[in-house]
Order: C-alpha cells, then sequence, then structure tokens
C-alpha cells in the first residue's frame, strides 16, 4: 500500500515553495538541470488498514517466560516491555506524528536510482549556514524534531541571526520513508556521496554536515572522500580509538599501561561494550536478514529489539522513560513498523561491516567534536586529536547521550551553533 502522496495541499504549497527558494539559488542553467532532476513533495499517508493491522499484531503477541534474573543482563525485562505495550495497545495514536511531520517541508529526490527523502528547512536568516544532518539506527529523522527550530530561526529560541542554519535532513537509504536499496552497495560511503549530490541539487555550494551513530560514520565518510562543497564536520559519536588500543579490545586483553583516566575510562566502556552489549551489531553485521524476519514480522520483537538501545544508550540510568517520552519512543518504533523498514535498515551495518568507533584519520578538512556523558564510549580528547587533524573544537557536555538531540534538545543546539561558529 502507498505510504504517501502527492496531491497538493496547503502544506504541499509551502513546501514546493520552500523547493523553489532552493533552485533560486543556482544559475538558470543550473536552476533548469535541478527542475528537472525533479523534488517532489512527500506526504506521510499511513493507511487505516495498516495502522489496524498493527494493532492486530500486537492482541496477538505471545510473551517469553519472564527473565530468571533482577536485572537487564539478559536483555529486555518482560514487565518494562508490557508497560510501554500496554501504552501501545490502548493510548498511544500514530497519527499524531504523522500530522507534526506532515507540517514539515517534506520531499523525495531520486539519487543514483534510489528514492531519498528529506526535511529541507530554510532559515529566515540570509547569511545561514547550510547543514545536512544524519540519523543513525535505532533513530530516525524523529531524533531532530526538536532542534530543527531552533537551529533554522535562532533569534525565535533565545539565539541570535548569527548561528542560523538551512537544514536538511535525509532519511538513510532503508530507512522511514526513504527507497530501500535492491542492490548491494549503499553503505556509508555511498551515502555520503549522495548527500554530496543531494546538497548540489538544492543549490548549496558550501555546507557543514552534522551526526551521530550512522550519521557520523557518514559525516566522516564525506570527509575522507572530500565530498564537494563540505566545509566542515560535526560528530557526536566520534571514531577515535586507536589502532592499538582496537587490537588490544579485539582481543580481549586488559588496558596497557600508561593511560591517562579519561582513556582508562573509555577503555573500559568499550571493553564493557564489547562484551556485554554488542550482539545486537553482530547479528547486524553478519546476519540483517536473518533479524529482519523477526523485526519485520513482529512488532513486539521490533519493539523489545530498539527498546533494549534506549535503556542502554540514553543517559537515563536504564531507564529511557526518564529522558524519552511513551509516545517519542513509540513514534520511532511505529515508523520501523509502519515502513517494514527493520530489515533494510539493520542492512547499512552489513553495507559497512566495520567498527565505527575505530580511528578515523581525517588530515585537514575542520572537525568539531561534542562527547555527551551517556554515549556508548566517551572520547578522550587526547584520542580525537591523534585523528582529526584540524580539530576546531571538542567539548564534553555535562548531559545526554547517544541521542543526543532527542534527550537533551537545548544542549544539543548550542554544542551545534559553537561547533560550527568558526567556519562561517
Amino acid at each position: 500500500m502507498p505510504i504517501s502522496s502527492l496531491s497538493l495541499t496547503r502544506r504541499h504549497l509551502l513546501a514546493v515553495s520552500a523547493v523553489a527558494g532552493a533552485v533560486a539559488l543556482l544559475p538558470p542553467t543550473m536552476a533548469a538541470a535541478a527542475e528537472a532532476e525533479s523534488i517532489h513533495p512527500f506526504r506521510v499517508d499511513i493507511p487505516d488498514a495498516a495502522v489496524a493491522d498493527l494493532r492486530r499484531r500486537l492482541a496477538a503477541t505471545r510473551w517469553p517466560d519472564m527473565e530468571t534474573v533482577t536485572d537487564q543482563s539478559q536483555g529486555v525485562q518482560v514487565a518494562r516491555l508490557r508497560e510501554l505495550f500496554d501504552y501501545w495497545m490502548t493510548d498511544y495514536d500514530w497519527r499524531k506524528v504523522e500530522t507534526r511531520l506532515n507540517e514539515l517541508p517534506m520531499f523525495i529526490i531520486e539519487i543514483d536510482g534510489l528514492d531519498i527523502h528529506f526535511i529541507h528547512i530554510r532559515s529566515p536568516h540570509a547569511n545561514a549556514l547550510p547543514m545536512v544532518m544524519t540519523h543513525g539506527w535505532p533513530g530516525s529523522i524523529l531524533e531532530f524534531m526538536k532542534v530543527m527550530g531552533p537551529l533554522t530561526d535562532p533569534t525565535a529560541h533565545g539565539g541570535v541571526a548569527e548561528d542560523a542554519f538551512h537544514l536538511v535532513v535525509p532519511s538513510i537509504p532503508g530507512f522511514g520513508f526513504s527507497g530501500k536499496p535492491s542492490q548491494v552497495g549503499w553503505g556509508s560511503d555511498r551515502i555520503g556521496r549522495a548527500w554530496a549530490v543531494l546538497m548540489q541539487r538544492l543549490g548549496y555550494d558550501r555546507y557543514v554536515s552534522q551526526g551521530g551513530d550512522c550519521g557520523s560514520v557518514i559525516s566522516h565518510r564525506m570527509a575522507l572522500q572530500n565530498v564537494p562543497g563540505l566545509v566542515g564536520i560535526h560528530v557526536n559519536m566520534p571514531g577515535t580509538v586507536p589502532k592499538e588500543i582496537a587490537a588490544i579490545l579485539a582481543s580481549g586483553g586488559p588496558a596497557p599501561e600508561g593511560l591517562s583516566d579519561d582513556e582508562r575510562k573509555a577503555f573500559d566502556a568499550l571493553d564493557t561494550f564489547y562484551k556485554d552489549s554488542s550482539g545486537y551489531a553482530a547479528m547486524m553485521v553478519t546476519r540483517p536478514e536473518t533479524i529482519g524476519y523477526s523485526l519485520v514480522d513482529s512488532p513486539v520483537g521490533l519493539a523489545a529489539w530498539i527498546y533494549e538501545k534506549f535503556a542502554q544508550w540514553t543517559y537515563s540510568g536504564g531507564q529511557p522513560e526518564r529522558v524519552l517520552t511513551k509516545d517519542e519512543m513509540l513514534d520511532d518504533i511505529s515508523l520501523y513498523w509502519l515502513t517494514a523498514s527493520g530489515a533494510s535498515a539493520a542492512r547499512i551495518y552489513w553495507e559497512d561491516h566495520s567498527n565505527n568507533f575505530n580511528a578515523v584519520d581525517i588530515p585537514t578538512l575542520p572537525v568539531a567534536v561534542t562527547v555527551f556523558p551517556g554515549e556508548i564510549y566517551c572520547a578522550p580528547k587526547s584520542w580525537a586529536e591523534r585523528c582529526y587533524h584540524n580539530l576546531v573544537y571538542f567539548n564534553k557536555a555535562d548531559n545526554g547521550g547517544h541521542f543526543a538531540a532527542w534527550e537533551q534538545p537545548e544542549i544539543f543546539t548550542r554544542e551545534v551553533r559553537a561547533a560550527f561558529r568558526s567556519l562561517r
């Protein structure tokens, strides 16, 4: 069934105006070419039958036995997930987030034979800096809903016009409303090149890239490929683990002598992650299709797969409800379910087949880093300086985790503004 409609409602007319504004930035011949590339307005329109089917499947859930421990060491606890499930069954309303999405200027563009969904918000401030901002797994474009206004219109949110951004927020191929690759080859390298094409077609010949998780990897790949127009990146999950440290972690060996306090904390966090919490990644790196059957066929299986990461990766002491509402978590889970993207999203792990924490050698491009305390590991500045040879900004935030923009939008906004201030 279709999940989008291109009928020109009032919101679509506003969206078309945004595209026209972007095309107007180009010289006449390029503007004609951009129009020929056919950027289409996009509207979310999940059929009622799909929502009803979700409820039917939820009602037919067969639950596993309760865990035999009193903590989360065996995975998501039945009682915890049951609480979220009960809300999903009774009070949750997908149409609320669908309405909020349809109030945004959303589009589809074909790049390299694949439909790419993206949000494009032009700042009211003329000298705004264009920025492409990329989500991760198991997140989505919904991670950025709270920061879009402050980043594009800072004067309306306690900031100054000099910190404004034109914002482009794409859905990674295989995620959400973007197309699902039917052939191999859509890893982070290719996605980074696609983002450069997207920015070019929107008329931006000078821009920055921001990301965490998969978005961090894509930003790194854009920098390594020196894609046209990119002048700097900001990442909130940096790849900084030195080769010698990565080798020890891979072998399960003890921490080497001579580490600073920050380096030892980073080593210990990564050691714990690899030994106790990386099973999901091993599965998606090696067998995304196998786990995909459960993620696409069982809504509770999908919810458990994602909720575990909300619990582990938010700065919440294992209780994500402290920083994300039930609606916010279920908006994201439902987006994966209603677009049947559990398997296709997992395949980016298979495509990249690399350790996203290991050192990235970026010689000249300006790089900015924010370390959030609830991240999987907190990158030490000493490691960041070894990989990013033009480190223009490094800061440790005092709150927030892996889903930084979602958890702490005010802190995240301040960090992104500060990170790129020297590149304007």
